[in-house]
């Protein structure tokens, strides 16, 4: 009794050790982000309660929170919650095409993750290559080639008239909602298909076998056991690809520069590159990640209740 009471004493002082040594391991990661996020941050939120240089015209961060002037944020405040304020009908439309090329991403996304993780088969290290070979080229060399094909006379011109489609060649590059949300799609896409993929391919392969003994089809087992199982991974790959594209401000540059399809990137860009408004721009990024830690709030709370259900 008196050994079993020895060991047991000893055991708690073992764990201690052992959980202080893994928690070790994340002082690296914590201090990369403390030093390249933490402080960037804060010295944005300085710029944006600043003010501007009245001859040089560069921002003077105001280091002091005590003294921080919130006029650049009263006035975009006020242009996001006015009805047809030019900040609102940036920020709607941003949400618009967001939600709308995230969608299509997803019908595009899914089924391709899908054929690749349960029928690729001897070609799935094949078809893996094809879907890592997009990172190998640079966003802005992908945006570069999807002009030459929407130019006057690019190959979308040449096969929707040879198809019939169209009567002749349209220039899709002067300001068409379409053609940005259709570039946001195809320069995004690829970074949906490969955690959708990951997830899928390590869905335990017995539990679509149980469902097709207890008589389900293969629609009703993808509709009743894959489709919700990989909800999680749905809702990752939706993050990964929806954020970075909030703050996008080239895909419209590069394939409309018209102030009816700007984003709320733009905006920023515009204004940080504006003299005396780089408080404004400063502020519009405050706003927009504020608006970013909501959206990753919920997909958190989500995650963590899908893991406590999979869990219990």
């Amino acid at each position: 009794m008196s050994e079993d009471a020895g060991a047991a004493a000893e055991r708690p002082v073992v764990d201690r050790r052992g959980n202080a040594f893994w928690a070790s391991l994340a002082l690296p990661g914590v201090a990369w982000l403390c030093l390249f996020f933490l402080l960037p941050f804060y010295v944005i939120l300085c710029v944006a309660f600043g003010s501007v240089h009245p001859v040089f015209l560069t921002p003077q961060p105001a280091w002091n929170p005590l003294s921080w002037d919130t006029r650049a944020f009263e006035f975009v405040l006020e242009g996001l919650f006015t009805p047809g304020a030019a900040f609102q009908v940036v920020f709607l439309r941003t949400l618009a095409y967001v939600a709308i090329a995230t969608s299509l991403s997803l019908l595009i996304a899914y089924p391709v993750a899908y054929y690749v993780a349960r029928h690729g088969g001897r070609y799935k290290g094949l078809l893996l290559a094809g879907l890592v070979a997009p990172f190998f080229i640079s966003y802005l060399m992908r945006m570069l080639a999807w002009i030459n094909l929407l130019q006057d006379d690019g190959w979308v011109n040449d096969v929707l008239v040879w198809a019939g489609v169209l009567d002749g060649p349209r220039n899709w590059l002067d300001g068409r909602a379409s053609s940005v949300i259709l570039g946001m799609v195809y320069g995004y896409v690829p970074f949906m298909i490969l955690p959708l993929y990951a997830f899928l391919d390590r869905i335990d392969g017995r539990l679509l076998e149980a469902a097709r003994d207890l008589g389900a089809s293969r629609f009703q087992t993808f509709r009743l056991v894959t489709l919700p199982l990989s909800g999680p991974a749905i809702l990752a790959a939706v993050a990964i690809i929806a954020l970075p594209m909030f703050g996008d401000y080239y895909t419209p540059d590069l394939l409309s520069q018209s102030p009816n399809t700007s984003l709320i990137g733009n905006q920023i860009s515009l204004y940080i590159r504006g003299g005396q408004q780089v408080p404004v721009g400063a502020a519009l990024v405050v706003c927009l990640m504020a608006f970013l830690a909501v959206l990753m709030a919920y997909y958190l709370v989500v995650t963590v209740r899908a893991q406590r259900r999979l869990g219990g």
